[in-house]
């Protein structure tokens, strides 16, 4: 997803560090509910036709429904394995996108964990999301994650 090219949100200005927290506090509870497995409930931090594109759309998946799906497929299969993910987001910068959107760009690391492991840095990623309202909720539109170690 390509930089909007609106200026950045200004942390001097009324109104713009209590947006940050916002969205700060969004991501905290989707990936908590990503990692705890509600992957339902994660699905619903989506617009109805949120999209999810992994590392160029080499992986996508289109709507709640896709997005579920996919999300449970994964979660299986590492409960399967006996891993754990977390994941860890950082370097949020959060800046105005058209019609009251939001543009959020952030490092997220994957760790994952076996079962009576140690844990190690599963995945290094870029997530970038446009973000809209729905009442007093935040919602992904559109999120483009791309992995560090693929070209």
């Amino acid at each position: 997803m390509p930089h909007t090219g609106t200026a950045p949100l200004d942390p001097a200005r009324p109104g713009t560090a209590g947006l940050h927290g916002e969205i700060t506090h969004f991501y905290a509870r989707q990936m908590q509910a990503l990692d705890d497995g509600r992957t339902d409930d994660w699905a619903r931090t989506f617009t109805e036709d949120g999209v999810f594109l992994l590392h160029g759309g080499h992986d996508r998946a289109e709507g709640r429904p896709a997005l579920a799906a996919s999300s449970a497929k994964a979660r299986a299969a590492l409960a399967e394995q006996g891993i754990t993910h977390r994941h860890w987001l950082g370097m949020l910068t959060v800046d105005p996108g058209p019609g009251g959107s939001v543009v959020a760009r952030c490092y997220a690391l994957v760790v994952a964990t076996h079962l009576g492991g140690t844990p190690t840095l599963h995945r290094s990623t870029v997530c970038e999301d446009v973000l809209v309202r729905d009442g007093d909720a935040w919602l992904v539109r559109h999120r483009q994650v791309s992995r560090d170690d693929l070209a």
